[in-house]
């Protein structure tokens, strides 16, 4: 065993696996990549290889072994990836001729979940994110090695760091602790342990110690995996979260902005919807304005004047559409230049983008608007540039860059005389062919070549006795054929391969310094490419509110909420034209608050997502599914829709409503929109009651958020009649024939009745269950209704509340109830209050 480890290959494996113990090694060995000990068992239980012995299957010591083809590489390594694995590439750096003993191997490249360049989904970010803990703030820094864009950021908790990442969702973290590391696991995605930090530029913004650190940590870390100059990185954008609208990760879920509740993929969702943009990039940038809406009322109002714009040209928005089609994602094509893995073909790609830009530039040409006139000024179509592409490349280059074939004849007067003298060489062997088939009588005879014995005459063995003595010199002898050459063939085979060999070196070298050449303008080029991304961005949004029939909305800087005929953006789409029910909704200062009955299936939660959506759309710079539509600007989208649990960190479906209640509750400004539906069903009906009604009064009377809030507690609609700022309204529903209509409509007014039975008979539960469900509810009815305590009027006065009477004069609780302050409880004093009073009732 110590023989087999001790020898100088081992030696080196064992020397370099050393510095990647969390990596696995592909190390290289001819034409395969081979993994040993541990990671070869790993491996190959992972992709299902053969696992083999080094040194025999039989030895005493076997070293575990397994391997894959260098050439098809990649196809394992993206498996390895997506599973959350890291590989570390050891690659020979010598050539194996030139060099005595054995080959000096280095690893090239660490690839790891957050620095994968291939198998890149194209209009999604793969970002890797750093999170550093300095002078009592978090440091977030991202960035996408695909891309080169990075941003930064800072918040104070790591709460909230756990909710910057559940919107970036990035495919890998760095952290510096153990602390941060187990307090982020449970988001499930590969976390990795650095403390190594390394300066690089990040822009002009003022940014914090926690920022710069984190930062320094994520480009160190970049550096160290990928082993070359990331000179495609562009400087960080500094943003603070309260930048832009805030998303709680359950908002984005519950309102399935980018993912489908039900299936999890981008079909489904807003982004699904909205994601008609003709390039990659331009799909990335959509993807990026849905989880960060906009605050500011001028840039709103600059994106809603370009697609109002658009919208009005229909000939240009055509010729914008069919020529964003033919853009290739520029943004990773100059990601790829600097990275040193662009290909001619990629560089063609860029020369066909940057031939674009005059068309797009033309299009907008009589475009007015302030952002449009801006895109179109930024877009330079870096003309010398691209005359020096098409110069320098034929229009369909091969993939690979070292076996010749790329430059166009007349770029290089050297390379031209070489691919001559190649040209006339294998004509020559055209030539002598004809002319020995002649000269032998034998049809078949052929000249062929192989890397070993270069070219030959090869004659089936059948027709070698036809040849003349002495006329060709035997090579090699096959089962059916013999190959000879000639003195006169091996001059000519001298002649050609020099040529050949020198050509494809030559244009490598020549490629190289076409690459370099483009390197120089990588800053710029990245520019032009977030303008096309910017417009592809606002052409969709034109497109879409052409096709849905979206109206540009009224931003208001007072508290007015006023949408005619508003629609659910995605579910509208789902039905057939003309089925959905349109509804309107009207918030203002004296009406702050809606709650919502109806029966179950009714509507209510859509008609809840509907508004959020409206106005995410609208902050977003986009036309909304309206027929009118005038819009307050929202700092925070708070969401309560539907029923979740968290089996992970042990929390029901209660718990999680409660949960994110208090989130709503703490969080929430007077100028954010909470959305609540049915809080209270997870506990008993007097517990879930006296929540909901201590909830709906606390935010009327604390924090004043626009809110609309969800129940079947029908008794919870006397609350209209003393706080000023809340009104009902119901979702209508129609008995006919002895079964539920639901007209999904929304008006002004409580729900008559709950309709539960009739949706549980929809539902085809057994006709006995139905009879015996309203023989019971009729009893439950002609029993004493269940009580609710009488509502606080707002705004609240400060004197005791009266109470409705729960109990009788001479009740020793009623001095109790009296005396209780609910109005400054919090929901859970509340709750525990209740479970103490019933305790004592129950005695």
């Amino acid at each position: 065993m110590e023989a087999v480890h001790n020898t100088p290959m081992m030696k080196q494996y064992f020397s370099i696996k050393a510095d990647y113990p969390d990596a696995f090694l592909f190390y290289r060995l001819g034409d395969f990549y081979e993994l040993f000990f541990e990671d070869a068992k790993k491996v190959a239980h992972e992709l299902e290889l053969t696992l083999t012995a080094k040194n025999g299957k039989n030895a005493e010591h076997p070293i575990p072994m397994c391997g894959v083809p260098h050439h098809a590489a990649n196809g394992y390594i993206e498996q390895l990836i997506e599973r959350g694995y890291k590989v570390a590439l050891c690659d020979q750096v010598e050539d194996p001729k030139l060099t005595k003993g054995l080959v000096k191997r280095e690893v090239i490249q660490v690839i790891t979940p957050g620095t994968l360049m291939s198998a890149l989904t194209e209009k999604e970010n793969r970002y890797l994110v750093a999170v550093v803990e300095q002078d009592g703030r978090f440091g977030i820094a991202r960035g996408d090695v695909s891309t080169g864009e990075s941003a930064l950021t800072s918040v104070a908790t790591l709460d909230g760091v756990v909710k910057e990442l559940s919107i970036i969702l990035p495919r890998e973290i760095i952290v510096t602790t153990e602390e941060h590391e187990t307090a982020l696991a449970h988001l499930r995605i590969p976390l990795t342990r650095s403390s190594r930090r390394e300066s690089h530029p990040h822009g002009d913004r003022a940014i914090d110690a926690a920022q710069a650190e984190a930062f320094a940590v994520l480009y160190a870390y970049m550096h160290d995996t990928q082993k070359r100059a990331l000179t495609h990185l562009q400087p960080a954008v500094v943003y603070e979260a309260s930048d832009f609208m805030q998303l709680e990760p359950n908002t984005v879920k519950n309102l399935e902005l980018v993912r489908s509740a039900r299936t999890g993929d981008k079909k489904g969702s807003l982004l699904g919807l909205l994601d008609v943009t003709g390039t990659a990039m331009g799909g990335r940038m959509l993807k990026r304005w849905l989880e960060k809406p906009l605050l500011s009322e001028r840039v709103i109002t600059e994106r809603l004047d370009a697609v109002e714009e658009l919208l009005q040209h229909y000939f240009e928005r055509q010729q914008l559409k069919d020529t964003l089609r033919e853009v290739y994602d520029l943004e990773r094509l100059v990601a790829k230049v600097g990275y040193g893995t662009a290909s001619a073909r990629d560089l063609v790609q860029l020369k066909s983008t940057l031939r674009l830009i005059p068309r797009i530039q033309s299009a907008l040409e009589e475009m007015m608007s302030e952002r449009l006139g801006q895109l179109s000024l930024g877009l330079d179509p870096h003309d010398e540039l691209s005359d020096l592409l098409d110069r320098a490349f034929v229009e369909a280059p091969p993939i690979s860059t070292k076996e010749g074939g790329m430059i166009k004849a007349g770029y290089s007067a050297d390379l031209d005389e070489l691919l001559v003298a190649s040209k006339d060489g294998k004509t020559w062997l055209a030539t002598l062919e004809a002319s020995e088939r002649a000269a032998t009588g034998i049809k078949t005879l052929k000249i062929g070549y192989n890397r070993v014995f270069g070219y030959y005459i090869e004659v089936s063995r059948a027709n070698a006795k036809l040849l003349p003595e002495g006329r060709y010199e035997r090579k090699q002898t096959l089962a059916n054929a013999e190959r000879y050459i000639t003195p006169e063939l091996k001059e000519k085979e001298a002649l050609i391969l020099g040529a050949e060999e020198k050509s494809v070196t030559l244009e490598y070298d020549l490629f190289c310094g076409v690459r370099d050449e483009v390197k120089g303008h990588i800053e710029s080029l990245q520019r032009v490419s977030r303008r096309i991304a910017e417009l592809d961005v606002l052409v969709a949004l034109a497109e879409i509110a052409e096709t849905h029939d979206y109206v540009r909305p009224i931003t208001t800087t007072g508290r007015t909420v006023d949408i005619q005929q508003g629609r659910h953006p995605v579910i509208e789409t789902v039905l057939p034209r003309g089925e959905y029910v349109a509804n309107g909704i009207t918030l203002n200062e004296g009406r702050e608050m809606l709650l919502i009955t109806g029966p179950n299936m009714s509507g209510k939660s859509t008609y809840m997502r509907q508004f959020a959506l409206i106005a995410l759309l609208h902050q977003i710079g986009s036309f909304v599914p309206a027929a009118q539509a005038e819009l307050p600007i929202f700092d925070q989208i708070f969401t309560r829709i539907g029923a979740a649990d968290d089996l992970v960190s042990g929390q029901s479906t209660f718990m999680v409503e409660m949960v994110e209640t208090q989130e709503a509750l703490t969080r929430a400004t007077d100028r954010s929109l909470i959305l609540l539906d049915e809080i209270g069903r997870g506990t008993s009906t007097y517990d879930g009651m006296a929540l909901a009604q201590a909830i709906v009064e606390h935010i009327a009377r604390h924090v004043g958020a626009k809110t609309l809030f969800s129940t079947h507690y029908h008794e919870l609609t006397v609350l209209e009649e003393s706080i000023d700022r809340l009104a009902n309204v119901h979702v209508r529903a129609v008995e006919q024939d002895g079964r539920v209509v639901f007209l999904h409509e929304v008006r002004d007014g409580k729900a008559d009745q709950s309709y539960g039975i009739h949706v549980a008979r929809l539902a085809d539960l057994p006709d006995s269950l139905i009879e015996r469900a309203q023989v019971l509810l009729s009893e439950f009815e002609q029993a004493e209704p269940v009580p609710v305590a009488a509502p606080v009027k707002a705004p609240v006065q400060e004197e005791p509340i009266d109470q409705l009477s729960l109990f009788s004069d001479a009740d020793p609780l009623r001095e109790t109830m009296a005396s209780l302050d609910l109005i400054n409880m919090t929901p859970l004093e509340a709750l525990n209050t209740l479970y103490r009073l019933q305790a004592e009732a129950r005695k």
